[in-house]
């Protein structure tokens, strides 16, 4: 059974329409949670987490959401995560250092090993509330990408429990487009402005996150409506360590072995796709997927509605199988 996507129900300065939190999730048959955690720099990190209603029918599965640089949990990425959860799955995410509603310096990520380490924390006791033969996987998307599989990566350190059965990577930073960088010559002393002043917002890019990643204007207008989305240029460190990020995964790219999927627009001016298309080719998983949607922008649910149901269609399917062979 299809579902249609709930971002069709959000309007443009609510991504729950005309209902309140509450009304919209027993719409949507799901059960919905929140609280927060300690990190190890002693900052409170939200957390939140949506299960399906019907329990007469078990799990399929349990999927760990990952949202991007400036994004957040409770907005766009809240009903991609609703929709996943009313196909059956365990769905939870957490919001970043200094995103959302976490605390930390507003979108300030100037080491994305520590972000790698509450994510692991926080996934692996969220897993452990359900029965340890439940299939994992995790959902990211832009920047999230990046750091989903930094986790699948992790050698050393904090590791998750298990290994995740399967990653779905939206839009994912495995490289910085050039039509969206700071232009040159600033990315060569963005190491002087990391060192002297790493959270001076300073970076200039080639047009604002959401003016270029939103394609249809009222889901742009819902975006920049969220009350935590910050709007500012990004800040010296963390550019950097974006940059240095990418860099690095495209050297391990061969090292990717978990199963995946990319769902990537062909015209992302923000996420380059032929850095998706590398990992793709470049991965020694032996169950990968390559979607690149031609004329389609950088937030896939940001795209009319005969795209979004097509993308997300894709997305659970893919979810759905996965788990089944798991089960099997």
């Amino acid at each position: 059974m299809k579902y249609i996507h709930p971002v069709a129900e959000a309007n443009e300065s609510s991504p729950f329409g005309s209902l309140m939190p509450d009304e919209f999730y027993e719409r949507h048959s799901v059960d919905h949670g929140s609280a927060y955690i300690t990190s190890k720099q002693n900052l409170k990190l939200f957390i939140q987490w949506w299960t399906p209603i019907r329990q007469d029918t078990p799990l399929k599965g349990i999927v760990c959401v990952v949202h991007g640089y400036t994004g957040e949990t409770s907005w766009f990425l809240q009903l991609t995560s609703v929709h996943i959860a009313k196909h059956g799955f365990a769905v939870c995410a957490i919001d970043h250092f200094g995103h959302g509603f976490s605390e930390g310096l507003v979108a300030h990520l100037p080491d994305l090993n520590l972000v790698v380490d509450e994510c692991i924390l926080f996934f692996n006791s969220f897993r452990a509330r359900y029965q340890p033969d439940l299939p994992a996987f995790m959902y990211a998307e832009s920047l999230g990408g990046a750091i989903a599989l930094m986790i699948t990566l992790r050698r050393d350190g904090i590791l998750p429990d298990r290994k995740f059965d399967g990653v779905v990577l939206n839009g994912a930073m495995c490289g910085i487009s050039d039509k969206f960088k700071p232009p040159w010559p600033l990315e060569h002393f963005l190491s002087l402005a990391a060192f002297l002043v790493p959270t001076w917002c300073v970076v200039p890019t080639r047009g604002s996150i959401p003016g270029v990643s939103f394609k249809v204007e009222w889901k742009r207008k819902l975006a920049i409506a969220s009350p935590r989305r910050p709007l500012l240029r990004p800040r010296a460190a963390t550019a950097q360590e974006l940059m240095r990020v990418c860099k690095d995964l495209q050297g391990k790219f061969h090292e990717v072995d978990v199963p995946f999927l990319i769902v990537h627009g062909g015209e992302d001016v923000v996420c380059d796709p032929a850095c998706a298309e590398e990992l793709y080719n470049r991965a020694s998983s032996k169950d990968k997927t390559l979607r690149i949607y031609p004329g389609m922008w950088h937030q896939l649910a940001g795209e009319p509605d005969e795209n979004v149901e097509l993308v997300f269609g894709e997305v659970v399917d893919w979810l759905v199988t996965r788990a089944e062979r798991c089960h099997g």
